[in-house]
């Protein structure tokens, strides 16, 4: 078993309507993939993902702000009543993003606290997505005693001292495709040293496809593709890589494990 720990099926082109992504779906699950994760970034979108992935008992999906999506506004009223639907595992994708939009500070450090607190209320793991913004992600997660209910670093680029302090508030750490990318020797190096109680894998399908695939549209099927690059990396069989990020999945997502008698 593999499962893609963060997808954005919603979003694929190549499954504009239900029967291409019913198609998508069983390509993933004929490659090994038996769950995935459909990751909610624009709160006003999460009616139109939720009633989308209905059909499929092995999606769970998310609810939350993307930081580039700040603009749009969150009502914290919404997102926590969209929290209680059963198959809503996880709050965000939420964070700080002061690479693409720094001139959105102050209004993304607001959402993504409030969003924290949202989480902690209701009892549910965050997905975080930082990018320039190494200190203050970790500082405001500390801030609101994020550790309570833990979550992912998801696609991660940074560095081993980012990463021991994510775990160390009892994170985990998602590894994408950018794995596989030739400029991603420090990414490499960290892979390496994330203990094997903390590791996941995903796609963030529909983008950043792994190679050999650089140029087309991600999908979850690749995420097999992910897991194998990174168990080469680490040294280990991709069975026992599969198994244990699984393993991991579950421990983190709790209302997921739930949901498939775990």
């Amino acid at each position: 078993m593999l499962i893609d720990s963060h997808c954005h099926l919603d979003r694929l082109k190549i499954a504009p309507d239900h029967d291409s992504l019913v198609d998508v779906i069983a390509e993933a699950k004929r490659r090994g993939v038996d769950y995935m994760l459909c990751v909610n970034v624009r709160q006003q979108g999460f009616e139109a993902m939720r009633d989308r992935m209905a059909s499929f008992e092995n999606v769970f999906l998310s609810a939350g702000v993307h930081p580039l999506d700040v603009k749009e506004g969150l009502e914290v009223a919404g997102l926590s009543q969209y929290a209680t639907d059963k198959r809503v595992v996880a709050i965000g994708e939420t964070g700080l993003d002061y690479f693409y939009s720094p001139e959105t500070k102050a209004i993304q450090q607001d959402c993504f606290e409030k969003q924290i607190d949202v989480a902690v209320e209701v009892g549910k793991p965050l997905i975080i997505h930082t990018r320039g913004a190494r200190e203050d992600t970790i500082a405001m997660l500390k801030q609101g005693h994020a550790d309570k209910v833990g979550g992912v670093l998801h696609c991660f680029t940074e560095d081993w001292d980012m990463a021991k302090a994510a775990m160390d508030l009892g994170f985990y750490i998602s590894i994408s495709g950018i794995v596989t990318f030739k400029n991603a020797g420090e990414l490499r190096t960290v892979v390496r040293k994330i203990p094997k109680d903390r590791l996941l894998v995903e796609t963030d399908s529909p983008y950043l496809a792994p190679i050999p695939y650089r140029g087309k549209e991600n999908q979850p099927a690749f995420v097999r593709d992910v897991a194998e690059f990174v168990a080469e990396v680490r040294g280990e069989k991709y069975e026992e890589l599969a198994e244990f990020t699984s393993n991991n999945f579950f421990a983190l997502f709790k209302d997921a494990a739930k949901l498939v008698g775990r």
